[in-house]
């Protein structure tokens, strides 16, 4: 945003309008101690107040929202900021108050909008007479009232007037790319970073968009498809950066007859990664066959869950006895990666040592495991050597780093969170950990492994404590990172994402984007 003078200009004399019947003077009681005080604090505040219009609505209209903190750092974020009537502050929701306190200055203007906010009154007030200038600015780009002439009005105004078309034309604040933050409705941020998620996923995104679920056409009770699409529809068509409530998702689950489902009802942190799982299974069965998925069994569906997120992995047991090997296919919608062994491999001295994901990957899918089999062949119990690897890649590859332990003693029991950093890259070849992956001359064919590279798209976080913690998400969106923090959401830098400590993180193969 533009700078502005420390001090309002000189003011020219501006005389408020006799009030129309029915119409108060003044916005409210505060205003109107300001606008009253004296005729040069009126005139200097209506003055600045058209100063400040003018740096909203003359320059060309920016996404992201700048502001200072009071220890003077640089934040930058897509809902507005408000500027002090009575000061050349600016500064975000979060510190109108301690600034309000520090300056007793109790009068701002959104940075969007230009309406006036009352600390006092703790809301947006409507004055008769900022309110006409507003209008007026935005309406004709002026605070006068003339009307226009006549080659004005018969002229081309593309050829005459850029502004134009940006001032005819209804373009989205937010660009429409579903910029918004979703309120905290009572320990519901783990929620939340899911949505975010799913909402910044072009796969599911194209699927709501185009119609892909009829929600005019079902005939389901508050059904959670339903709402993912009129979520969709309002994150990617309103003109609104403001935080949005997600009542018909919460609702659904609160009146779900499911029992899986109870716990996330409850007052209380829950877990993310559980949260995805049953979002997951609830829009397969509203959109595909029907079927809940088996755990261990190979499930093939067509509907958009099983396009975006399902892949295959493939157990491959190999009899130390006779040499025989069974192969086993099962469906999985995401890979949960340890963190415990790992740790633990380095010692007690480096129990927070960085990690990295190909690590964790390589100690699930690259090396084997021992174990007992019976054998056909043998037809009796033998030692065996069990191989993991994944068979078909999804579309979106989705990660879980198991933070959250539950361990149980004879002593005592309860769940631990591991804080390990796992370093993860903004692209990662999942070429070694596929079935095909394993053959000599994979790792040289170039097609083969552009096929299986994957660009980094979410990041879940978890931070705090394991039961009075909060979570956050990175998303990105083209080639920009955003940090969603319940209803704030901002720009981010990768760096700040790539130092994340992640619980979740979703990839979309490369050949998609």
């Amino acid at each position: 945003m533009a700078a502005r003078p420390a001090t309002p200009a000189s003011p020219k004399n501006v005389r408020i309008k006799p009030p129309q019947p029915g119409t108060p003077l003044f916005g409210c009681e505060h205003v109107q101690l300001l606008l009253s005080n004296s005729p040069e604090v009126m005139n200097s505040s209506i003055s600045y107040y058209k100063m400040l219009l003018r740096v909203i609505f003359d320059n060309s209209p920016l996404v992201p929202q700048t502001s200072k903190s009071p220890e003077n750092v640089v934040t930058t974020s897509l809902t507005s900021n408000y500027l002090c009537l009575q000061c050349s502050t600016i500064v975000p929701e979060e510190d109108r108050t301690k600034h309000g306190q520090k300056k007793s200055h109790r009068f701002y203007v959104d940075s969007r909008s230009g309406a006036l906010f009352c600390q006092f009154c703790e809301d947006f007030v409507w004055d008769p007479t900022l309110e006409e200038l507003r209008v007026r600015k935005i309406g004709t780009g002026s605070f006068t009232s003339r009307k226009r002439k006549h080659e004005e009005m018969f002229s081309d105004p593309v050829k005459e007037d850029p502004r134009y078309i940006s001032t005819n034309t209804n373009v989205a604040s937010c660009r429409a790319d579903g910029l918004r933050g979703i309120y905290n409705a009572g320990a519901t941020c783990y929620q939340n970073v899911v949505l975010q998620s799913f909402l910044h996923n072009p796969l599911l995104r194209n699927f709501y968009l185009s119609d892909g679920h009829q929600s005019g056409d079902c005939q389901i009770s508050h059904c959670l498809s339903c709402a993912m699409d009129d979520m969709f529809q309002d994150f990617y068509a309103q003109e609104s950066t403001n935080g949005y409530t997600a009542a018909n998702i919460l609702s659904g689950f609160w009146i779900s007859e499911k029992k899986a489902f109870e716990n996330l009802v409850t007052t209380k942190e829950q877990d993310a990664h559980e949260f995805f799982q049953f979002l997951a299974e609830e829009l397969h069965e509203r959109n595909g066959d029907g079927r809940r998925p088996e755990t261990g069994s190979e499930h093939t569906c067509n509907c958009i869950i099983h396009q975006t997120f399902y892949g295959k992995l493939q157990r491959q047991t190999t009899c130390q006895n006779c040499g025989g090997v069974t192969n086993a296919v099962e469906s999985f919608l995401d890979l949960s990666l340890g963190l415990e062994n790992l740790t633990q491999k380095r010692g007690k001295k480096a129990l927070r040592s960085t990690l990295t994901l190909q690590e964790c990957l390589d100690e699930e899918y690259i090396k084997s495991d021992k174990c007992e089999y019976r054998c056909r062949n043998c037809e009796t119990t033998q030692q065996a050597r069990r191989d993991h690897s994944i068979k078909l890649l999804p579309n979106v590859l989705s990660i879980q780093l198991k933070r959250f332990e539950f361990k149980q003693s004879s002593k005592n029991s309860g769940s631990s969170k591991i804080e390990t950093p796992v370093r993860f890259p903004l692209q990662l070849n999942m070429l070694p950990y596929t079935t095909r992956g394993r053959s000599p001359d994979a790792r040289e064919n170039q097609e083969l492994n552009r096929s299986c590279t994957y660009d980094l798209l979410s990041v879940v976080v978890h931070v705090g404590e394991i039961d009075t913690g909060h979570y956050l998400s990175y998303c990105r969106v083209g080639e920009q990172w955003f940090v969603f923090n319940d209803h704030k959401v901002e720009l981010a830098n990768k760096s700040v994402v790539l130092s994340a400590n992640a619980y979740l993180l979703f990839y979309i193969i490369r050949s998609l984007t």
